[in-house]
């Protein structure tokens, strides 16, 4: 087989597409982690890192521009460079959503939780480990691993629906102490359940660049 230009600059742009995976896992699992631990210092921190994030979204967007433009690929090159685009529009809202979790910490502050944090580390948890399968699935071209992480957004979407019932009430039984951290947490989880839906469509965008075929899952 031979390489051609056209083919390594793909293999580059996947290579920070890849990249930018591992950044969003790092800022999604802090996020809570650091939140958890009420660690003001370093969730500041983490906020200023999302620019890492744009910046390797910016470079696949204008090189995935310049390529299609240059080199004018076909077929599965024209798919695959496209979905390699698409795929880093998605990873830079997941780096948005983390930011507003440490946003919205940073909120909450030194105050004691006011319900049991189970729920949203786990949402955290299987939000991390779809992201790590993701990984995988990008470099290996595996579209039947990437509709297998995609149905474990069914798991988000179910805990999310129990924080927001918990939060609402613990909010009724007391408002005037519980409102404002009640509707914070409500929003970190809200956004653990969009960067849920995200990965989801990553894993669409995968099979697309193997298969071809566009599908919705979920």
């Amino acid at each position: 087989m031979v390489i051609t230009n056209l083919d390594l600059s793909i293999q580059l742009l996947k290579e920070y597409t890849l990249r930018m995976i591992e950044k969003c896992e790092d800022a999604v699992n802090l996020s809570v982690e650091y939140m958890m631990k009420k660690d003001m210092k370093s969730t500041k921190k983490l906020i200023r890192q999302d620019d890492d994030i744009d910046i390797l979204r910016e470079y696949i967007r204008d090189r995935s521009i310049e390529l299609m433009a240059l080199k004018q690929p076909l077929a599965r090159d024209l798919r695959y460079i496209y979905s390699l685009s698409d795929i880093s529009t998605e990873l830079e809202r997941i780096g948005d959503y983390a930011t507003n979790i440490c946003k919205e910490s940073l909120d909450i502050g030194e105050e004691p939780f006011i319900k049991e944090m189970i729920d949203i580390p786990a949402m955290k948890n299987i939000c991390v480990e779809m992201l790590k399968k993701l990984w995988d699935a990008l470099k290996n071209d595996d579209a039947d691993l990437a509709f297998d992480i995609a149905k474990k957004d069914v798991e988000v979407d179910e805990l999310y629906e129990k924080v927001r019932e918990s939060c609402l009430q613990v909010m009724h039984n007391n408002p005037d102490e519980n409102i404002n951290q009640g509707l914070r947490l409500v929003f970190i989880a809200r956004y653990l359940e969009r960067i849920g839906d995200h990965i989801t469509n990553i894993c669409e965008k995968i099979i697309y660049a193997k298969n071809g075929k566009m599908i919705e899952i979920g």
